[in-house]
Protein backbone atom coordinates (compact mmCIF):
# COMPACT_ATOMS: atom_id res chain seq x y z
CA UNK A 1 0.00 0.00 0.00
CA UNK A 2 0.95 3.47 -0.86
CA UNK A 3 1.05 6.03 2.03
CA UNK A 4 1.72 9.77 1.92
CA UNK A 5 4.54 10.55 3.65
CA UNK A 6 6.63 7.55 2.11
CA UNK A 7 10.11 9.36 1.05
CA UNK A 8 13.31 8.15 -0.71
CA UNK A 9 16.59 9.84 -1.70
CA UNK A 10 19.14 9.36 -4.58
CA UNK A 11 22.32 10.53 -5.44
CA UNK A 12 24.45 11.54 -7.91
CA UNK A 13 28.05 12.67 -8.74
CA UNK A 14 27.79 15.00 -11.52
CA UNK A 15 30.45 13.58 -14.49
CA UNK A 16 30.98 14.71 -17.77
CA UNK A 17 28.46 12.54 -18.86
CA UNK A 18 25.67 14.40 -17.56
CA UNK A 19 26.69 17.69 -18.21
CA UNK A 20 24.30 20.01 -20.52
CA UNK A 21 27.17 20.10 -23.07
CA UNK A 22 26.88 16.12 -22.62
CA UNK A 23 23.20 15.42 -23.03
CA UNK A 24 22.63 18.77 -25.24
CA UNK A 25 20.71 20.45 -23.49
CA UNK A 26 23.23 23.36 -23.38
CA UNK A 27 26.67 24.75 -23.92
CA UNK A 28 28.15 24.94 -20.00
CA UNK A 29 30.34 21.69 -18.05
CA UNK A 30 26.94 22.13 -14.95
CA UNK A 31 24.81 19.69 -14.12
CA UNK A 32 21.93 19.46 -17.20
CA UNK A 33 18.64 20.48 -15.95
CA UNK A 34 17.03 16.96 -18.05
CA UNK A 35 19.80 14.77 -15.41
CA UNK A 36 18.72 16.76 -12.43
CA UNK A 37 14.89 15.97 -13.48
CA UNK A 38 16.07 12.29 -14.02
CA UNK A 39 17.53 11.78 -10.74
CA UNK A 40 14.04 13.44 -9.24
CA UNK A 41 12.15 10.94 -11.39
CA UNK A 42 14.62 7.93 -9.92
CA UNK A 43 13.88 9.29 -6.37
CA UNK A 44 10.16 8.79 -6.70
CA UNK A 45 9.73 5.45 -8.26
CA UNK A 46 12.43 4.24 -5.68
CA UNK A 47 10.07 5.53 -3.00
CA UNK A 48 6.83 3.43 -3.89
CA UNK A 49 8.62 0.78 -5.38
CA UNK A 50 8.41 -1.97 -2.42
CA UNK A 51 5.38 -1.16 -2.04
CA UNK A 52 4.12 -2.15 -5.21
CA UNK A 53 1.65 -5.40 -6.07
CA UNK A 54 4.09 -8.51 -7.80
CA UNK A 55 4.60 -7.21 -12.04
CA UNK A 56 3.63 -3.67 -11.20
CA UNK A 57 6.12 -0.51 -11.38
CA UNK A 58 5.23 2.96 -11.96
CA UNK A 59 6.23 5.10 -15.11
CA UNK A 60 6.24 9.75 -15.05
CA UNK A 61 3.47 11.41 -15.85
CA UNK A 62 4.22 14.87 -15.55
CA UNK A 63 7.28 16.56 -14.10
CA UNK A 64 7.69 20.72 -13.51
CA UNK A 65 10.48 21.47 -11.54
CA UNK A 66 12.91 24.87 -11.14
CA UNK A 67 16.62 24.62 -11.31
CA UNK A 68 17.84 27.51 -9.49
CA UNK A 69 21.98 27.33 -8.88
CA UNK A 70 24.39 25.02 -11.38
CA UNK A 71 25.96 21.94 -9.92
CA UNK A 72 29.85 21.28 -11.63
CA UNK A 73 31.50 17.90 -12.25
CA UNK A 74 32.91 16.69 -9.14
CA UNK A 75 29.62 17.75 -6.80
CA UNK A 76 27.63 15.49 -5.38
CA UNK A 77 23.69 15.84 -6.00
CA UNK A 78 21.07 14.55 -4.02
CA UNK A 79 17.37 14.72 -5.10
CA UNK A 80 14.68 14.27 -2.51
CA UNK A 81 10.85 12.35 -3.29
CA UNK A 82 8.10 12.45 -0.90
CA UNK A 83 4.83 11.06 -1.77
CA UNK A 84 1.91 13.75 -0.92
CA UNK A 85 -1.15 12.16 -2.52
CA UNK A 86 -2.57 9.26 -3.88
CA UNK A 87 -5.89 8.34 -5.98
CA UNK A 88 -6.21 5.31 -7.09
CA UNK A 89 -2.98 4.57 -9.86
CA UNK A 90 -2.01 8.35 -9.69
CA UNK A 91 0.78 9.33 -7.16
CA UNK A 92 1.87 13.02 -6.70
CA UNK A 93 5.02 13.53 -5.40
CA UNK A 94 7.49 16.62 -4.01
CA UNK A 95 10.57 16.57 -5.78
CA UNK A 96 13.71 18.69 -4.86
CA UNK A 97 17.48 18.46 -5.69
CA UNK A 98 20.62 19.78 -3.60
CA UNK A 99 24.05 20.09 -3.78
CA UNK A 100 24.80 20.11 0.04
CA UNK A 101 22.57 22.10 1.74
CA UNK A 102 22.22 24.60 -1.65
CA UNK A 103 18.43 24.06 -3.27
CA UNK A 104 19.07 23.37 -6.91
CA UNK A 105 15.57 22.87 -7.64
CA UNK A 106 12.05 21.90 -6.58
CA UNK A 107 8.65 21.04 -8.20
CA UNK A 108 6.16 18.05 -8.12
CA UNK A 109 6.28 14.64 -9.95
CA UNK A 110 3.66 12.72 -11.20
CA UNK A 111 3.51 8.73 -11.59
CA UNK A 112 1.07 6.40 -12.34
CA UNK A 113 0.91 2.45 -11.08
CA UNK A 114 1.09 0.12 -13.86
CA UNK A 115 1.38 -3.33 -14.96
CA UNK A 116 4.88 -4.35 -16.82
CA UNK A 117 3.30 -6.88 -19.00
CA UNK A 118 0.54 -5.33 -20.09
CA UNK A 119 2.19 -1.74 -20.69
CA UNK A 120 4.70 -3.47 -22.92
CA UNK A 121 2.61 -5.03 -25.20
CA UNK A 122 1.00 -1.89 -25.79
CA UNK A 123 3.65 -0.71 -27.49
Amino acid sequence: MILIGLKHTSELTVTDAVTAIAVGSGDMPVLATPMMLALMENAAMLAVKDELPEGCTTVGGHIASSHLKPSKVGDLVRAEAEVKKVEGKKIEFKVAAYCGDTLLGEGTHLRFVVDKEKFMSKL
